[in-house]
């Protein structure tokens, strides 16, 4: 592209687990839906739909707790546009972007920022998603804990938060939240969007790639 360089933005762990995680996002909504709401009825008991919606939802959810790992991981080894650094406004010249950022979305600034990797308000925002996941893993754990009472790992892994809330409201919130993280995922595709028209600058090819074609001003 005219006047931009080509620079190696996303690494391969980033790009592999963000797809990890849209699949994983789609199974379990999709099936946690169906075991609180079964919109489809067996005819036959061999046919174990529920037993099958259940399977794929627990072992969906091995591998969203892998790739959340992995991710987090990532956050501490990856390159400077992947670290966890990226997730805190954690200078003044940080907060000053994150300010501007909120302007350009309420359409007060004219240009978005100039940004390599994530931006401020973004670095922020996937903060936030990294909470509701974390509570998602924790809580599907717990309920999974009730039937494996006596588990020292399973108390570990999410069996302990049944001593903090009752059962039903640890469900209610599980179910709950999915929905905000399905709120999230539609808001970050139309962000994604309108900063690949503004910023014409591959962003969208960039999750695939790795690559994106910035300016000197953004490099900086």
């Amino acid at each position: 592209m005219n006047g931009r360089s080509r620079v190696y933005v996303w690494e391969f762990p980033v790009r592999f687990t963000h797809w990890v995680n849209v699949l994983s996002i789609l199974t379990l909504s999709v099936t946690g839906y169906y075991i609180g709401n079964p919109f489809v009825h067996a005819q036959y008991a061999s046919q174990y739909i529920m037993g099958w919606m259940r399977f794929i939802h627990f072992v969906t959810a091995y591998v969203f707790t892998a790739s959340i790992v992995v991710r987090l991981y990532w956050a501490f080894v990856g390159n400077k546009y992947s670290r966890w650094t990226q997730l805190f406004p954690l200078t003044p010249a940080r907060w000053h972007e994150l300010l501007e950022n909120l302007k350009f979305y309420l359409f007060i600034r004219r240009k978005p920022v100039p940004t390599v990797g994530h931006t401020a308000l973004a670095g922020a925002w996937y903060f936030f998603l990294f909470v509701l996941p974390a509570y998602e893993i924790v809580s599907g754990f717990a309920l999974y804990s009730v039937s494996h009472t006596g588990s020292i790992v399973w108390t570990a892994l999410g069996g302990w938060l049944l001593a903090v809330l009752d059962l039903q409201t640890i469900r209610l919130w599980h179910h709950l939240v999915m929905y905000f993280i399905l709120a999230f995922v539609l808001i970050h595709i139309y962000i994604a969007l309108y900063l690949d028209i503004a910023e014409k600058n591959g962003l969208m090819e960039s999750i695939f790639s790795g690559y994106k074609f910035v300016t000197r001003e953004e490099t900086k």
